[in-house]
């Protein structure tokens, strides 16, 4: 017996009404962008592993997606390396290329490569699927769709300012209620040389991050484990649960980190950030929150993350500063900040909330019934007016019975069954049944085309 078809863990088929509901959303995110000035690019689904590694995280690096060496991928492992089974050696050998992990890495390629054919600052958007070799549960996908906005190319924090009005606008138009998570990798830096530890500030980052799914407990664990001393620990705790106004966590750190230059001037950032955005009128809620690390480890400023209020889900959108990406392709003093939303998170909540609207569903508009070769004729005339004027249309292929026909209209959410007979035929019209209401009318061509318009 044939074995079941089935697809890998963490991926997803999307149905024709899914995907209706997926382009509802690319499309609105797409309009936001381009509202902001940002234009399309796309890169490939693989990348060479010199172009992924190390550009994530140790954690980070193990979640990519490696791609065979095509032909005898075994012809430079000796006996040795597979006794020894180093796996990351291995991998080399086995593998030159991966499915990107993200979008931003490969975007700091692109623009090292693209320098010269580039007006900077370049603002570009991409909405392209990536793969992590995460393991799968509920809102978190082995393949999914970001969709980036990044600026290259510009110091000022204006850009951390209009990507926030961004993400604020979109989940307005979604109708989504959300929290804007804020902070910034140099106070986290200067906590870290506050506390004594500055050589430790990855291990830190990448713990506090977890706090939500972890607990404080868990991370205070994960910190012993990685060598920061009691005192070290105890000095972060009122740290990472400082509560109050986003004013009042400001002037807290000010008073802790006044020693730390880097500290101070990631307060700065926030500040001018805060200042900007208060005259804005925000419709999402903007927090402050030093817990949030975004464990990448190319951020190097303002770092962010979007939440959903009203569902139980993870990050519905991230993103932050990074000065430094470029130059390790090569190119030096180019500064980037950027923001990617979760496609496929989006598509989760909207889905729990409900609030895709009726006409983001892009079904036919009007099905004319086929009763045979002459009426059929007509009616492809009819089709050829209806689509030059951007209505949806199509004739059912058959001349099946009217039941089997009125079924398919109704299951595929039909708006108008459009009927032509012997009798619409002699008077020039059509007959348009409403599939919500049963009502019923004949109407000309001309008027039929101004129903919709």
């Amino acid at each position: 017996m044939m074995a079941k078809p089935c697809i890998p863990k963490g991926t997803r088929d999307f149905s024709v009404e899914e995907m209706a509901k997926r382009n509802y959303i690319f499309n609105t995110i797409k309009h936001v962008f381009g509202l902001y000035g940002f234009r399309q690019i796309e890169t490939p689904a693989m990348e060479t592993l010199q172009t992924l590694m190390g550009k994530y995280g140790e954690e980070g690096d193990k979640l990519l997606f490696k791609v065979l060496n095509s032909g005898d991928f075994l012809s430079d492992v000796t006996e040795t390396d597979l006794e020894e089974r180093n796996l990351n050696r291995l991998s080399c050998r086995l593998c030159e290329k991966g499915l990107r992990y993200d979008l931003t890495v490969p975007f700091a390629r692109f623009v090292v490569m693209h320098r010269n054919e580039l007006t900077f600052p370049f603002k570009r958007y991409q909405i392209q699927p990536v793969w992590r070799a995460d393991r799968p549960q509920k809102g978190r996908y082995r393949e999914f769709y970001q969709c980036d906005a990044d600026v290259v190319g510009s110091d000022s924090l204006l850009n951390e300012v209009e990507l926030i009005q961004m993400i604020d606008e979109v989940f307005a138009r979604f109708g989504i209620r959300v929290a804007i998570k804020l902070n910034n990798r140099k106070i986290l830096s200067g906590i870290a040389e506050w506390i004594g530890a500055p050589d430790k500030i990855v291990d830190i980052t990448v713990a506090i991050d977890k706090l939500d799914k972890i607990g404080l407990d868990k991370v205070n664990d994960e910190l012993r484990e990685k060598g920061l001393s009691e005192d070290a620990i105890a000095r972060l705790q009122p740290v990472i649960l400082l509560q109050g106004s986003n004013e009042e966590k400001l002037q807290v750190l000010r008073r802790e980190l006044s020693a730390s230059e880097v500290g101070l001037k990631g307060i700065d950032e926030l500040e001018y950030i805060l200042r900007k955005l208060s005259a804005s009128s925000l419709r999402a809620s903007l927090e402050i929150d030093l817990t949030l690390a975004r464990g990448l480890n190319y951020y190097t400023g303002a770092i962010l993350e979007v939440k959903a209020l009203d569902v139980q889900i993870g990050s519905i959108t991230g993103g932050g500063r990074y000065d430094n990406l470029t130059g390790v392709f090569g190119l030096t003093g180019v500064s980037g900040v950027g923001i990617s939303f979760g496609a496929d998170r989006i598509f989760d909540v909207l889905n729990q909330l409900n609030l895709y609207p009726k006409e983001s569903m892009e079904s036919t508009q009007v099905l004319f019934v086929n009763f045979g070769e002459r009426e059929c004729e007509v009616c492809l005339s009819h089709l050829a007016r209806l689509r030059a004027a951007g209505i949806r249309a199509e004739i059912y292929p058959e001349a099946a019975k009217m039941k089997k026909q009125m079924g398919y209209a109704d299951s595929t959410g039909v708006e108008y069954v459009a009927l032509v007979g012997e009798n619409e035929i002699a008077a020039e019209k059509i007959t348009l049944k409403n599939m919500t209401t049963g009502e019923q009318s004949l109407f000309t061509i001309d008027e039929v085309i101004a129903l919709f318009a």
